[in-house]
């Protein structure tokens, strides 16, 4: 594989996200009001686009310079012809926090200038424009988020995926810390699994099954939905949608489509199932909501073994307006239930340390589980803490530094288990790089010998650290504040 081109990345769309560079706050205009009015707005705030809305606040099209000019190219009477005459729709879009990388790429695929920015419910928060990304210089390593976009089969997708460790070999070589390599590779597997689910649509409608019955939404879970990925990702995904259990049978189809496409691409099967075509990973709306009730009324071991990572997911594909109310809905339930959220931080608890009685490292078969020893427990602590002290993102980072300004515990604690993970990440990807490099299958175990006496010495601090996460969770939850009942 010729990987010249990614050596010369510029890491810049890979380390930001839109939210970084989108301009707010909107201007928009309704699709009733004449172009002369949408004219003078842009104008009046010196814009080359306003968002068109409808009757819902969502967003319906826009409205740019270039529509305007070929308007009156037309006949100077067609100023006083209603927007939506004259605006681009559908219109595309990009949700607030992608990484730039991914507008980037759907920017020169689509061959537009202006790309609205849009929250959980598909509301637009912001615009980004090419102007905004002039200074930003877009590298052939780019092409793969648009190679994903084109890519015509499960097999093209697996040559993209198999470019991963090229990417965060060159991710590195530019400075680029561990986190925000691993936050790369979780966009990718994002953008693999919404690109098999644009497949399966097609080949759902090759097939002769038609449209989706109703509204739906695809969902990443776990380390994908978190922006945590490494380099050796199973499938964690569901589905959600508006329909009935007539509207099932569609959706059962769709999600088998997709869960081949993903393993076709070299995204694994789940070992223990957390896919889209298990039914217990496809609801509709009101289902998941019932299922989320359900863990959270019976908060036992056994029972919430898939809403750990539940809690994780983003919406890839889909109306994201979906995924919005059942993540209000889910942060909500788990904010009213203590004994939910003791029963998620316990998850954790039995976790034994790193170290055996002489202080070495536990190792098997010369190698130390870093997922098992220290990842796990600092995710599922950030997580339970998150859902009590009302946060609702997903990041584990984000998470322990917004409970923490929240008073769940202090910020200095916050910050040294973000190093923890930053450390433990590292020698992780460092291993796993290593690993692809020999034709090995990249996993989440590290050599301890290969990483030398600084980086063994950081690492054991890393763990230990982990090791308190348990404390530092529990005295979150015994402070944390009771969601009131709406």
């Amino acid at each position: 594989m010729d990987t010249a081109a990614l050596e010369r990345l510029d890491s810049f769309p890979y380390r930001h996200r839109v939210n970084e560079l989108m301009t707010v706050p909107i201007v928009t205009i309704g699709p009733d009001r004449p172009v002369a009015e949408a004219t003078r707005l842009m104008n009046e705030r010196r814009i080359s686009s306003v968002i068109v809305l409808d009757d819902e606040g969502r967003l319906r099209g826009i409205l740019t310079e270039r529509d305007v000019l070929r308007l009156v190219a037309a006949g100077p009477g067609g100023l006083a012809d209603p927007v939506s005459a004259a605006m681009t729709a559908p219109v595309h879009a990009i949700e607030a926090d992608a990484p730039v990388y991914r507008a980037l790429a759907r920017m020169i695929r689509l061959e537009v200038r202006h790309l609205p920015v849009v929250d959980d419910h598909d509301r637009p928060v912001g615009m980004l424009t090419s102007g905004a990304l002039l200074k930003q210089r877009a590298s052939l390593a780019l092409t793969l988020g648009d190679e994903i976009a084109l890519a015509p089969d499960g097999r093209t997708l697996r040559t993209i995926h198999d470019r991963l460790p090229a990417l965060v070999h060159a991710l590195r070589g530019e400075d680029v810390s561990a986190p925000q390599a691993s936050a790369v590779v979780a966009g990718i597997v994002r953008d693999l699994t919404a690109r098999a689910g644009e497949l399966a649509l097609a080949e759902m409608k090759s097939a002769g099954q038609g449209e989706p019955p109703v509204a739906w939404c695809l969902l990443v879970l776990g380390s994908a939905g978190r922006g945590e990925s490494l380099l050796a990702p199973d499938q964690d995904n569901a589905l959600i949608h508006e329909g009935g259990p007539e509207d099932d049978a569609w959706f059962a189809a769709f999600a088998e489509r997709v869960n081949r496409l993903l393993d076709e691409a070299g995204v694994p099967y789940c070992p223990g199932g957390v896919m889209a075509k298990n039914p217990s990973y496809r609801h509709s709306l009101a289902g998941w909501q019932a299922q989320v009730d359900a863990w959270v009324a019976r908060p036992q071991p056994e029972a919430l073994l898939g809403a750990d990572i539940f809690y994780d997911f983003a919406a890839v594909l889909g109306s994201r307006r979906l995924a919005g109310a059942l993540r209000q809905h889910a942060a909500r339930a788990a904010g009213r239930s203590p004994a939910f959220l003791y029963q998620l931080a316990a998850a954790s608890d039995d976790i034994p340390r790193a170290t055996d009685l002489l202080g070495r490292l536990r190792t098997r078969e010369g190698r130390i589980d870093l997922k098992k020893y220290g990842l796990f427990s600092i995710v599922a602590g950030a997580r339970a803490a998150a859902l009590a002290w009302g946060s609702t993102a997903t990041a584990t980072d984000t998470r322990l530094v917004e409970v923490a300004a929240k008073g769940a515990f202090p910020e200095d604690a916050a910050r040294s288990v973000v190093e923890a993970r930053a450390v433990i990440v590292e020698a992780i990807l460092r291993q796993q790089q290593e690993d692809a490099a020999a034709g090995r299958a990249p996993d989440n175990r590290v050599d301890p010998k290969r990483l030398g006496r600084r980086a063994t010495s950081q690492l054991r601090e890393a763990l230990a650290t982990a090791a308190q996460m348990s404390e530092l969770v529990h005295e979150a939850l015994s402070n944390h504040p009771i969601v009131p009942e709406s």
